[in-house]
């Protein structure tokens, strides 16, 4: 199995418009920022010492834990530093799920918001995510189709897990302060706000307020701030509104540091992002 591994890819979006699949192995892993991408992600875990935080909730993996994230959550994987890292991440298109779903949309309510985990070695899923790692490199003659089936394969099985006693809800939330800030910058993102201001509200130090935000989430504030802006612009350049109507209407008071944060998130400025729409 190890043979189709590879060291991790930044790369953040798809090449393809129904699913891919990475086998990834890193000897020493480098820091991976919180970020968000427009499809699902199905995270097995393989090894290492890993704490996966989603909007705020924390898990800490064991080997051959499934991880289910949904297009926007803000999420990230840290990595004990100096100990190997191993996973399977199978990406999944919106419009891909959408096309094999049940009418009730029950394949789409397994990736539940705030990240899903279910425990444990589940046969045939793990076997399947596995062959399907494996077959997505092996240059063999049918190979493409081959891994089609697997692929649909691998979307009933867990169906049927997530509706069974070995689905396990949402990790432990996060404090009420934490998911507190978190519903509220949700909410009030595109408005001015201050960590002061933030800390009045709450009625705790911003000191104390800063560093539990950081802990539980993955970053700080101002950059979750910064990330939901983006999120927001974005959605409004594929619903094809112009990176002008996107910056304004998204709280950022500038378009130059609209642009720079963009294409350092995204890699590609507003325009392009709008003219790929």
């Amino acid at each position: 199995m190890r043979k189709s591994a590879r060291s991790f890819d930044p790369r953040q979006t798809m090449g393809r418009r129904d699913f891919e699949v990475f086998h990834y192995h890193d000897p020493k892993m480098q820091e991976v920022p919180l970020h968000h991408h427009d499809f699902y992600e199905l995270y097995y875990f393989l090894g290492g010492s890993v704490e996966y935080l989603v909007e705020g909730r924390s898990y800490r993996l064991a080997p051959e834990d499934l991880l289910l994230i949904s297009p926007q959550e803000l999420h990230r994987p840290n990595v004990a530093p100096g100990e190997p890292y191993e996973r399977i991440v199978l990406w999944i298109d919106p419009a891909c799920l959408k096309a094999i779903d049940t009418p009730d949309e029950a394949l789409r309510r397994c990736f539940e918001t705030g990240g899903k985990l279910l425990r444990g070695a589940h046969t045939p899923v793990a076997a399947l995510i596995r062959q399907l790692a494996a077959e997505s490199v092996s240059g063999r003659s049918g190979s493409e189709l081959y891994a089609r089936g697997l692929f649909y394969q691998l979307m009933a099985e867990l169906l049927r897990l997530s509706e069974g006693s070995a689905a396990d809800s949402a990790g432990p939330a996060p404090s009420p302060l934490v998911a507190g800030v978190v519903e509220y910058l949700g909410l009030h993102y595109r408005e001015e706000i201050s960590l002061d201001a933030l800390a009045e509200r709450f009625y705790v130090s911003k000191y104390h307020l800063a560093h539990a935000f950081s802990r539980s989430v993955g970053t700080g504030v101002y950059r979750y701030i910064l990330l939901k802006r983006l999120q927001h612009a974005r959605q409004m350049l594929l619903d094809g509104h112009s990176p002008g109507e996107a910056c304004r209407e998204s709280g950022f008071q500038d378009y130059a540091n609209f642009y720079r944060s963009f294409r350092s998130v995204y890699g590609l400025s507003p325009q392009d992002a709008a003219g790929n729409a």
